[in-house]
C-alpha cells in the first residue's frame, strides 16, 4: 500500500498595517540641487505590511490584511492589487481622507530615503478590528509602524491582545529605528514589551539603535526568539533560553551576495519568507532549530527574489 502523500502546510497569517501607494523615483544619477535630471518614476503598491502580505499570499499562506485606506481610486486599485495575490484584504475605507502615499528617492547602489504622508493608514482603530478575523490564525505580524501613532498604534497592541487571545503568535518587526525612537530609547523599549512579540525581526542598525552599539544579542530580552537581519551578511536567529536548562543560543544563515538596484520591500519579503518556512515547518512537527532555520533559508530567498524582480507598477484607472 503506498505511503500518502505529505500535504503541504499553509499556515495562516494575519498582517495588520499599512497600504499606501509608493511613488519612486529612481534618478539616472546623483540629484543636482536646482535643476533636473532623467530617471525613472513609477506608482507601486507600497507598505510595509502590504508588502508582507503580498509576499505570503505568493508563498502559498493563507493570509489576510488589515488596513484602512480612503474612498478614492487609489485606495480601490491597491486593494485589487493585494488581493490580486491571494491575500483576504480587511479594508477599512474611510471617507475625507486620502489613502497614504509615500514617496522613495532610490540612491545609486540601492539605498533609499522616504517622504511619508501615511493619510488614512494611520486612522484605522481598535474598534475597527474584529476577534473573528483572528480566530484559528497561527500568527499576527506587525510592523512598528503599526504600533506608532494613533489611532493605529492602539489598534496595532489591540491585534496582539486579540491574537495571544485567539492562541496565535505574534511577530514584530522593528521597521525604522527614527519613528520608533521619536519618544526616547526608553518608550520604545516599552512600547516593543507593550506588545508582547513572540518573534521579533529587526536589522543590525535597528538592533543597536533600541539596545545600543554592540547588543544586538540583547534582542532576547524582548522576545523568545529574535530574527537579526544582515543584508548581504545573511541572518542570525537569536533564542532566549527557556528557564529549564536550554541555554540561550544563535545560529547564522549565509545568503548569496548581489549588487542591489533597489531594495524596496527586501526586508518585508524576507518576514514574509521567514514566517511562511518557520510556520510550515513548524506545521510538520519540526523541531524549533530547524524549523527556524529553515524559515530563514525561505526568508534570505524570498528577499533576493524581491531585490533582483522588478515591482509591477500601479494602474490607477
Amino acid at each position: 500500500m503506498a505511503s500518502p502523500v505529505a500535504r503541504p502546510v499553509r499556515p495562516r497569517i494575519v498582517v495588520v498595517g499599512d497600504l499606501v501607494l509608493d511613488v519612486v523615483v529612481v534618478p539616472d544619477g546623483a540629484l543636482r540641487r536646482g535643476t533636473d535630471i532623467t530617471g525613472r518614476v513609477s506608482l507601486r503598491q507600497g507598505g510595509s505590511a502590504s508588502n508582507t502580505a503580498r509576499w505570503l499570499g505568493r508563498l502559498g499562506a493563507r493570509c489576510s490584511l488589515v488596513c484602512a485606506v480612503g474612498r478614492d481610486a487609489t485606495g480601490r486599485s491597491l486593494i485589487a492589487a493585494v488581493a490580486g495575490d491571494g491575500v483576504t484584504v480587511r479594508a477599512v475605507r474611510l471617507a475625507g481622507v486620502a489613502t497614504g502615499r509615500i514617496g522613495v528617492v532610490v540612491e545609486p547602489g540601492g539605498e533609499r530615503s522616504f517622504v511619508t504622508e501615511r493619510g488614512a493608514a494611520l486612522r484605522l482603530a481598535p474598534a475597527d478590528l474584529r476577534p473573528a478575523w483572528f480566530a484559528g490564525a497561527d500568527a499576527v505580524h506587525l510592523p512598528a509602524y503599526s504600533l506608532l501613532d494613533q489611532p493605529l498604534g492602539l489598534a496595532g497592541l489591540e491585534a496582539s491582545r486579540l491574537a495571544h487571545a485567539a492562541g496565535a503568535l505574534v511577530t514584530v518587526d522593528l521597521s525604522s529605528s527614527a519613528p520608533l525612537l521619536a519618544a526616547g530609547r526608553r518608550a520604545g523599549l516599552a512600547l516593543i514589551r507593550e506588545a508582547a512579540p513572540d518573534l521579533l525581526f529587526a536589522t543590525r542598525d535597528e538592533a543597536s539603535a533600541l539596545l545600543g552599539v554592540g547588543r544586538e544579542d540583547r534582542l532576547g530580552d524582548l522576545a523568545p526568539v529574535a530574527v537579526l537581519k544582515m543584508g548581504r551578511k545573511g541572518a542570525a536567529v537569536l533564542l532566549r533560553g527557556d528557564g529549564a536548562g536550554a541555554p540561550a543560543s544563535r545560529f547564522d544563515v549565509a545568503t548569496t551576495p548581489i549588487t542591489p538596484q533597489d531594495t524596496t520591500g527586501a526586508g518585508d519579503a524576507f518576514n514574509a519568507g521567514f514566517l511562511a518556512g518557520w510556520l510550515s515547518a513548524r506545521g510538520r512537527g519540526l523541531a524549533p532549530a530547524a524549523a527556524l532555520r529553515r524559515g530563514a533559508v525561505l526568508g534570505n530567498k524570498t528577499a533576493l527574489r524581491q531585490i533582483v524582480s522588478v515591482p509591477p507598477e500601479l494602474s490607477l484607472i
